[in-house]
This record gives structure tokens, C-alpha cells and sequence, in this order.
């Protein structure tokens, strides 16, 4: 099981929305783009923002995005903090 859930990480990537607005995240997909993406920026030699302690890149993108230490902007792709 993936922890944190996808419903957890919806639930913070669209946190900063106000009643009434569209929410950043509507669908599972956009956040695997989003991860993904952000997993590549990784393997091609960017700093991970958390902690690097073995995890495999992906694992780094997902707490990134759990932490607020990047954000998923309206193009669907990560951006960070």
C-alpha cells in the first residue's frame, strides 16, 4: 500500500483552495504525472528537498509533495516551494 494515500495527498496539494475554486488536483493521474516528473528532475541530478536516505527517487518526490516542499502548478508538473 502506498503511504501517504493518494486521498492524502489530494487532500494537502488541494489544502490552499477556497470554497468555490477548482481544486489544483482532481484525479489520481495528475499527482503520478506530477511525482514522475519530479522523480526524472531527481535521477537527473537535482538535490532532493527532503531528506536523501537510500529511497529510490520516486519515494523522495512522493514526500516532497506530502511535506509542501513542492507544489503541483495548473500545467500539472511540479514546482517548488
Amino acid at each position: 500500500m502506498l503511504h501517504p494515500s493518494y486521498t492524502d495527498l489530494m487532500e494537502i496539494v488541494n489544502a490552499d483552495t477556497e470554497l468555490g475554486e477548482e481544486p489544483v488536483v482532481q484525479s489520481r493521474y495528475s499527482i503520478v504525472l506530477a511525482t514522475a516528473k519530479r522523480a526524472r528532475q531527481i535521477i537527473n541530478g537535482e538535490k532532493p528537498l527532503v531528506a536523501d536516505d537510500g529511497r529510490k527517487a520516486l519515494s523522495l518526490a512522493i514526500d516532497e509533495l506530502y511535506r509542501g516542499k513542492i507544489k503541483i502548478v495548473s500545467e500539472g508538473g511540479p514546482e517548488e516551494d
